[in-house]
């Protein structure tokens, strides 16, 4: 598949929003995070300035922009119109909190609404990993894998910036530290997991399968079906080279997994230059978290492209 930028961007921005909504929400509810209305105001305005640009993102891809607001209303068959529904209600909880917290007001409605957009979060980011765990056409992403992935990187991303802003004003608890450790493991984990699968899969869809001309023998094409690239090719038949692909992965181990825990345990065991090293582990996660996204485009096969010349898919 092509890897769209503005996809890109509107995943990996979007994710590490609801991640910090996330942890920023349930630290509150448990008590966890520190009851300064700055830092929580801070935090939680950050978080919805990388949704909203993440959101905002994902209409440059569309040929009609004007028209997303169309994909609302079919919910009930349509993750990505799930995840459009989803994401604005949790601008609601969300958005209350941060008024909340800008006023430096003490009310009750606080924990219940961090609770609310908790969830919210944790909702918007599964739909947005089941637009592509939905797909059959792609041997790659019809997985169970995706979503889970999806949450564990915005969870892992999530934690690094609420230590960050936490470190800012003078709060470095050991167990966000830790719980970045965690996530980042997990995360790891996941997606060395996710690659292995991918890998040991052949793909069940061959050109015999795609023409119908299976019975005579192997199908074995002649001639290009146009003469030049369409729509189709440019989007549905881009290709990464297995030795590019390598060191791809080889970079988003280090730069999204073992840098960043490297930091954390500095940070853990030590605690110098908290928002330092917090700050260095997020550019090299940034750095990370894009080439990832960029790969789980770029090594997907759509079952089109038997049309055009693929072998399997």
């Amino acid at each position: 598949m092509h890897p769209a930028y503005s996809v890109i961007l509107f995943t990996t921005a979007s994710g590490a929003g609801y991640g910090l909504m996330f942890w920023l929400c349930l630290g509150h509810a448990l008590g966890l995070v520190p009851n300064s209305a700055s830092m929580l105001f801070v935090s939680m305005a950050l978080a919805l300035l990388l949704i909203t640009i993440g959101l905002i993102s994902s209409t440059l891809h569309l040929g009609r922009p004007e028209r997303a607001i169309g994909a609302f209303s079919q919910w009930r068959s349509s993750w990505l119109s799930r995840e459009g529904v989803a994401a604005v209600a949790t601008y609601i909880p969300s958005g209350l909190l941060a008024l909340i917290w800008l006023l430096g007001m003490e009310t009750s409605w606080t924990v219940p609404l961090a609770v609310l957009a908790a969830a919210g979060a944790v909702v918007t980011v599964y739909c947005t990993g089941m637009i592509y765990a939905s797909l059959r056409t792609i041997r790659q992403w019809y997985l169970g894998l995706v979503p889970m992935v999806y949450l564990s990187l915005a969870a892992a991303t999530g934690a690094l910036l609420l230590g960050f802003v936490m470190a800012v004003f003078g709060y470095v608890p050991s167990w966000v530290a830790a719980l970045t450790l965690v996530t980042l493991a997990a995360s790891a984990a996941l997606k060395v997991h996710y690659w292995n699968v991918i890998d040991a899969d052949p793909g069940k869809y061959t050109a015999e399968m795609a023409t119908g001309l299976g019975s005579p023998g192997q199908v074995r094409q002649l001639d290009p079906p146009h003469t030049q690239a369409n729509f189709v090719m440019r989007e549905m038949g881009y290709a990464v080279a297995r030795k590019h692909a390598e060191k791809l992965r080889q970079a988003v181990l280090f730069a999204l997994f073992a840098g960043p825990a490297v930091m954390m345990l500095i940070v853990l065991f030590f605690g110098w230059a908290a928002a330092f090293f917090y700050l260095l582990a997020i550019g090299m996660t940034a750095f990370g978290v894009l080439i990832e996204r960029w790969l789980f485009f770029a090594e997907a096969d759509h079952v089109v492209t038997l049309y055009y010349g693929a072998s399997r898919a």
